[in-house]
This record gives C-alpha cells, structure tokens and sequence, in this order.
C-alpha cells in the first residue's frame, strides 16, 4: 500500500515545487503545474512557456484540471488515513510485534521474532529507517530513468509532429508539381490536337475547291449541251422544208458538238489512313521531344537542409546560411554528418551509366557508396568516388589513399559507368572521350549513386543530365 502511495505521490508532485498539486491548472502542451507556481514562473519572463517543454502558451488564463485535482484531494485523504493505520497497526501480522526491520532477501517487513525464526534463516536485515533510505535511493533511480525515457519520448513525438508537418508540405508540393506537369502535357497534346485537325481542315477545303472547280466546268458544258440540243429539237418541229435545209449545215454541226466526259474523280477523298492512321504513336514519337528520362533521380529525403534540389530532383546546389533554413524531419534516410545526397534507386546488377554536369563547380564529389553506409555519424563505410578539391581531380575508395588525377583539361561533365556483375567503376570526361580512373572491386552490396556540392557560389549546381530517347521499331 505504501509502495503505490510512493508511486502515485510521484505522479501528482508538481514540477516546479515538487509537493503535491495545489489547484492544477493545464497547459496546452499537456503539462500540469500548480496555479501559483506557474504565476511565480512567468512573472518577469518575456513569453509565457512551460517550465518543462518550453513551448508557449497563448492564454494567461489556462482551465484548471478538474481530474488531477480529484485525484490529490482524494490521494491527501488516503495518505492521511494511510499513515495513521501505520501509526496504530504497525505490527508483526503474525508475532504481533512491531516491525522494526526489514528482510533485505525477501524485501518486506519483520519483528524481532521474525529475524529469529526459521523462515528467515540466513536472511539479512537493516533497520526500517536505513532500509527506506536505500530503497528510496533504488527507486529514486528507476525513476530518475523513467524521467530521462519521457524526456526521450518527448523528444520523438516532436519529431514526429514535424515529420506530420513535413509531409504534408511535401504532398502539396509534390502534387503542385504533378499538376504542373501534368498541364504541360495537356498543353501539347491540345497544340497537336489542333495542329493536326487544321491539318485535316486544310485538306478538306482544298479537296472541296477542286470538286466544286470540276461541278462549275460540268455545269457550263450541261448549260451548252443543253443549248444544243434545244435549238435542234426547235429545227426538227419547223414546217418549211427550205428553212430547215438551209439550216441544216449548221444544225448538223451543232448535234455533232464534242465535249470531253469529265474525268473520275480520283484522289478526291480525305485521305484519313493518313491522318488516323498509327495517331497515338506518332504523337507519342513527337512527345519525346518534350520530355525527357534521367537515370538517376535524386532523393531529397536524403538531402540535408543546406542543399536545394531542383524541381525535377536532378540537380543539387549549396545553398548559403543553411543556419536560417527551415528545419528538416529527422528522419533516418537523410544524411547528418555527411552532406550528400543519394539517388532513389540502388543497383545491385546490371550495368548503368550517367552523365553528371559539374560545369565551372570548384567544390564536388560523386560516385557511388554500399546502402550499409552510416548516415548520421562519423563512421561512414563503403563508397567509391571522384572530386574537385582545391583545384585537384581525385579519386578515393573510402579510407584508402587519395589519387590525384594528371587532368589536362577540367571537365565539365563526368561520365559515371557501374559494371555491377563485373565489379568495375569507370569515370570519364565524355566531351574529350577521356578516360579518368576505373575501380575494379568485387560489389556484395546494393549501391546507390550521390552527389556532394559544397560550392557556396549562388546558383551553382552540379545536375545529372537526361539521355536521348529514341523510339525502335521491332518486326514481329
């Protein structure tokens, strides 16, 4: 019974006097002090924050809590009733002495007749005032412990509210983007749709102009045969013979008018194979013009708060007084100690290549390092790599020695070649065809290609460049 009295005392002291809550008020951060520590606290201090979490309260009036106020009164009471039935009862149960020591084997109280008798045989025992100084001391640990975990405890759920935070920052972002690709697309694809049905329009009113050309010469020569043929009919219903035969030269010369038969007309439809014909994949073919595929994908999840990653998660760039940046979640992906930021995917077969734009960079790394690799310490691992540093080209394999590269011409682009089943990494400058260094090692692990950017010129950055895109025809 006292043991919980000691436990629940614990839970209802209060942080700043350490007594037993008097008229607890509650903080919105879920923190719990008497009314009049809590004014003593705050007067003379320029925000009102919890003495605990430091967060800051924005009502100078916060509620009472009504439960933990229930509960002190009623644990007082108890207490009360508690210490005087101690006071009064404070015997042996069994020998109907009183217990004057404690049994540090079995841990609970015993009478002078207890010590002596059989079940305690061997046993250890210690006055009950120096017993509850140590087991005071036992439990003032434990707690001092479980006080450091709630603190720790703390310390995650912030960093999960600002996870909370992020996400959602990052969804809106993200489909902000989406939209906006999505927009262009939709853009082109509405140009095209229009292009190709002038296309269509044009053809229509051309083809039309010629047959309408073809049904005014039918109409004049009709008009003519008509003319012909009703003036003759007129020369046959005449009487006089004389007239008719004087006539008649002409007449003849009129029935025997020759006029061309219109010719078919050929060629005269919309010729709609040719505008329908394979459609989407001749827009698709033309679309690649727009777009464009990048091998490697940066991982901003990974990225620290000193680095900007451009919109399409290809490029990287230091960014100056990274002190005044907004904080980043904490979470284990993104990279402490190392400033690096790591491609989405990892290979672990294959081969792959791509070509990072280092431009007039005076401060890079890049390559490749083992998914083992230490993010938020000083550890590291395995990685693979080539840089600038202070005007020098060098290669490094983790701890190894530093080979400085004879490089002639400084490269603008770094072509990077992984050999996964043949255990080689090459870099090359691709403008020049040069071949810089080529690691042979044998990869047990998945590797992620990186990029470090420490150069703090604005707008400087070091981008990973889309390949060509072609489209193939296979004959099946």
């Amino acid at each position: 019974m006292a043991s919980s009295l000691a436990r629940l005392e614990e839970e209802l002291t209060c942080p700043v006097c350490r007594d037993i809550f008097i008229q607890p008020i509650l903080l919105s951060c879920s923190h719990s002090f008497c009314k009049g520590c809590l004014q003593r606290w705050w007067t003379g201090r320029p925000t009102m924050e919890c003495p605990v979490c430091k967060r800051t309260s924005y009502s100078d009036h916060p509620p009472t809590n009504l439960v933990l106020k229930n509960l002190c009164e009623n644990f007082l009471e108890e207490k009360r009733w508690s210490e005087s039935s101690v006071s009064s009862e404070a015997v042996c149960a069994e020998h109907g002495e009183k217990l004057r020591l404690f049994c540090l084997d079995d841990e609970q109280l015993a009478c002078l007749v207890c010590r002596d008798s059989e079940k305690h045989a061997g046993h250890k025992f210690s006055p009950v005032d120096e017993a509850s100084g140590r087991c005071k001391e036992k439990v003032q640990e434990l707690l001092n412990t479980l006080r450091e975990k709630l603190d720790f405890f703390d310390q995650v759920k912030t960093n999960y509210d600002e996870t909370e935070n992020h996400v959602k920052v990052q969804a809106h972002n993200t489909e902000m983007q989406i939209k906006e690709q999505f927009n262009n697309l939709h853009y082109f694809l509405q140009e095209e749709e229009e292009t190709r049905i002038s296309i269509l329009r044009v053809e229509e009113a051309h083809k039309s102009l010629e047959i309408e050309e073809r049904i005014e010469e039918l109409i004049r020569d009709m008009a003519t045969l008509s003319d012909a043929i009703r003036a003759t009919e007129d020369q046959l219903r005449a009487d006089d013979h004389v007239s008719f035969l004087q006539s008649y030269k002409t007449t003849m010369e009129r029935v025997q008018l020759t006029l061309q038969d219109p010719p078919p007309l050929s060629g005269a439809l919309i010729d709609e194979a040719k505008h329908l014909g394979n459609l989407a994949f001749r827009v698709w073919d033309k679309m690649k013009d727009i777009v464009s595929y990048t091998p490697v994908i940066l991982d901003p999840n990974t990225a620290p708060k000193e680095y900007s990653l451009s919109d399409d998660l290809t490029g990287v760039r230091y960014l100056k007084h990274a002190e005044s940046l907004t904080e980043l979640p904490d979470n284990p992906e993104r990279f402490g100690y190392f400033s690096l930021v790591l491609g989405s995917e990892g290979f672990n077969s294959g081969s792959h290549s791509w070509d990072v734009e280092v431009g007039d960079n005076t401060n890079w790394a890049l390559g490749v390092l083992a998914e083992s690799f230490e993010r938020n310490g000083e550890k590291g691992g395995a990685y693979w790599n080539i840089d600038l540093y202070e005007g020098q080209h060098r290669v490094l394999y983790s701890g190894t020695a530093v080979i400085v590269l004879p490089v002639r011409r400084k490269p603008r682009r770094i072509r990077v070649q992984l050999d996964c089943d043949g255990g080689q990494l090459s870099f090359s400058d691709p403008d020049t065809d040069t071949h810089l260094h080529t690691f042979t090692h044998t990869f047990t692990e998945t590797l992620f290609p990186y990029i470090l950017n420490f150069d703090h010129y604005e707008g400087m950055s070091v981008k990973v460049l889309p390949v060509k895109i072609c489209v193939t025809l296979e004959n099946h």
